[in-house]
């Protein structure tokens, strides 16, 4: 992605300038929209990997402390010193970005639907047993419904915690607002094109946290009748 900055510097160099947007508002709308690919690509793959580790922890206690240890310590290394360990074997571009943004979602989305998990009440699973339902018709039918609000919590931590870190993406190449936010550091510290990219990550973490409490709420009907 490329940057035009032929923009017309306003006077003072101030934090937000409609001129500076409108002059590049190609540049800005594409840099949003890879933010956004890469934002919904990075937990899409984060839920794929980590629903499975969170059961698995869930049938099989033993699991449990490993698989929450392991995605525990892979939260706690700096997101640039990882870029740097997985650049050199996956290349510059977009699969780094998304290897490290899916290895931090993991833990959040993890532990949450564990929680979910432990929390179905032991009465309801035995009356799911006494109706017939084996472990798996178990989890489909009664486990997961039930443990819902608690994946979905784990998913909107996931997605805003994914909006930022993309942005850290630009030291690879793929960063999304993270390199409109950058270029705006290189030229010549130009805070307009500096703060516009930070409110539209704010933005698009607001817009994706609500459409997943949309979702939510359309998913967990049962909820909304308790909370009256």
């Amino acid at each position: 992605m490329s940057f035009h900055l032929s923009y017309r510097a306003a006077p003072g160099n101030p934090w937000f300038s409609w001129q500076y947007v409108r002059d590049n508002s190609d540049t800005i709308l594409d840099a949003l929209r890879e933010h956004a690919w890469l934002t919904a690509r990075a937990v899409l793959i984060a839920a794929v990997v980590a629903l499975p580790l969170a059961v698995a922890a869930y049938w099989f206690r033993s699991l449990a402390g490993p698989i929450l240890a392991l995605t525990g310590v892979l939260y706690t290394i700096p997101s640039l010193a990882l870029f740097a360990f997985l650049a050199p074997y996956l290349g510059i571009g977009v699969v780094t970005v998304l290897s490290v943004v899916v290895l931090y979602a993991l833990l959040v989305i993890v532990r949450n639907a564990v929680a979910g998990l432990n929390q179905v009440p032991p009465e309801v699973r035995e009356a799911a047993e006494g109706m017939g339902y084996g472990r798996w018709g178990r989890l489909f039918r009664v486990e997961l419904p039930l443990a819902l609000p608690g994946i979905l919590t784990g998913l909107r931590l996931a997605t805003v915690s994914t909006v930022a870190l993309v942005t850290v993406g630009v030291v690879v190449g793929r960063g999304g607002l993270g390199q409109l936010i950058f270029a705006g550091f290189q030229n010549n510290f130009y805070k307009a094109q500096i703060m516009t990219g930070t409110l539209l990550c704010v933005l698009l973490a607001l817009a994706l946290d609500l459409l997943l409490a949309g979702v939510g709420r359309l998913l967990t009907p049962w909820l909304r009748g308790r909370n009256r």
